[in-house]
């Protein structure tokens, strides 16, 4: 049994950045939690925190229900697989993989029948006697991970191992981490940026955005309901379309998200119209993922949106149009920095004096997700920004349209999401 909590936890750096923000956190006996966010986030302090490479300013971790924080690493019962190998450069293979045992005092045979077994189940079982500048970077990520799982620690702790190796490699490695650590039922913290590992590796994948958790959910639940504007922004690829839209309630009848110069129609037996409603005569954020979209005859009525292509991407399997519908896109910056308005004469704008209206509340029924201190708005200058929209749709491989081509689109309105000016999500609060 291996379980870990997080209560609260806080590292506040000595110039005064504050690297993680009273996150909690609990990650179940056995199972592989993917930590997802962009470089400068703090999921790997979280990591070097719960290793005791570093400790928290506040809160408390807890290791099968134990404290740890005055337990020094060696005592934690903790194996951590580094980004950069960590490997000892004048040992063999053999000999880094076997150090853990050597220094625990374990009998030579005992640990070379170890090593061998865990170096044949990686695949580096013909390589024990090199050295670590002879392999290559997944043999040596192989022989880092072998180091690790050596051990048999309660806990693997692993600090984007594969963001060194190409794209095919990390594909291989991806697959064999996810069923070797499910083989050995060990409990997994990974760190990663790239969200395709996430989704294909985690049981649950917590998110965070500059120190602070954003949501925590499985694969399926993070990415068909994300509980704030950012998540929904950073996981999908084309990312989320995410529009400004002004509302409008025709009562027992529809709810009206007017996108510049056209409308669509929330009906009012749906469910999340009730919610939307709150914000009659204001702004909201409407979100939908190119395949919510689907390309229809420019005759077709119903919950259609049109528009010319401004350009094309072509991938291969599909291309990917990027549609002007004459709406205003939101922007949401990874980091959080300021970044200028990509319009020759543009500047930074707010929606609207009605917004300010929304600045003393949530959501009707939405719950708190950041920390106080992140609660503004989604236009705040210094965190988003806005631009015309380019819808993305997706469309057969290389088809025949060009740019200025008029396409229209049909809507699946059940697919569409909804946020506040906050940045949460309006039908759906914390899970």
């Amino acid at each position: 049994m291996s379980t870990v909590l997080l209560k609260d936890v806080t590292k506040v750096w000595p110039d005064g950045t504050v690297a993680v923000n009273h996150v909690s956190l609990d990650v179940e006996d056995g199972e592989f939690l993917v930590l997802l966010g962009p470089s400068g986030c703090g999921k790997s302090t979280v990591l070097r925190m719960i290793a005791g490479l570093e400790d928290p300013s506040e809160g408390d971790i807890l290791l099968n229900g134990d404290p740890v924080l005055e337990l020094a690493p060696r005592d934690r019962s903790i194996a951590m697989v580094f980004q950069d190998f960590a490997l000892y450069p004048h040992m063999t293979v053999n000999d880094n993989i076997g150090f853990p045992l050597r220094l625990s005092g374990m009998e030579t045979n005992n640990r070379l029948e170890r090593v061998g077994d865990i170096a044949s189940a990686l695949g580096i079982g013909d390589v024990l006697g090199r050295k670590p500048s002879q392999l290559s970077g997944g043999q040596r990520q192989r022989v880092a991970m072998g180091r690790a799982i050596v051990r048999r620690p309660g806990l693997f702790l692993m600090d984007e191992p594969l963001s060194n190796l190409d794209s095919g490699l990390r594909a291989e490695l991806r697959a064999e981490i996810t069923g070797l650590t499910r083989e050995l039922a060990v409990t997994t913290m990974y760190v990663t940026h790239d969200q395709a590992e996430a989704l294909t590796m985690a049981d649950r994948v917590a998110i965070m955005r500059k120190g602070v958790l954003q949501d925590v959910g499985t694969p399926t639940e993070v990415y068909g309901r994300p509980a704030t504007l950012y998540v929904a922004a950073f996981l999908g690829s084309p990312r989320m379309n995410l529009l400004e839209a002004s509302v409008y309630v025709h009562l027992d009848q529809y709810v009206a998200l007017n996108l510049g110069d056209q409308a669509l129609y929330l009906p009012w037996n749906d469910i999340r119209a009730r919610a939307v409603a709150h914000y009659h005569g204001e702004h909201i954020v409407v979100g939908m993922r190119a395949e919510a979209l689907t390309p229809v005859s420019p005759d077709v009525q119903g919950d259609i949106l049109r528009g010319r292509i401004r350009y094309l991407e072509h991938h291969g399997h599909e291309s990917l149009a990027y549609l002007d519908i004459g709406a205003t896109a939101i922007v949401v910056d990874e980091m959080g920095t300021g970044k200028p308005d990509p319009e020759p004469n543009g500047a930074f704008r707010r929606f609207g004096s009605t917004l300010q209206k929304l600045a003393g509340r949530g959501s009707s029924g939405t719950a708190t997700v950041q920390a106080p201190e992140e609660r503004v708005s989604v236009l705040d200058p210094g965190r988003h920004h806005r631009r015309p929209a380019e819808l993305a749709v997706r469309l057969a491989p290389y088809p025949a349209v060009t740019p200025g081509h008029p396409l229209a689109v049909a809507v699946r309105m059940d697919m569409l999401h909804f946020f506040d000016e906050r940045g949460d999500r309006i039908d759906v609060g914390w899970r």
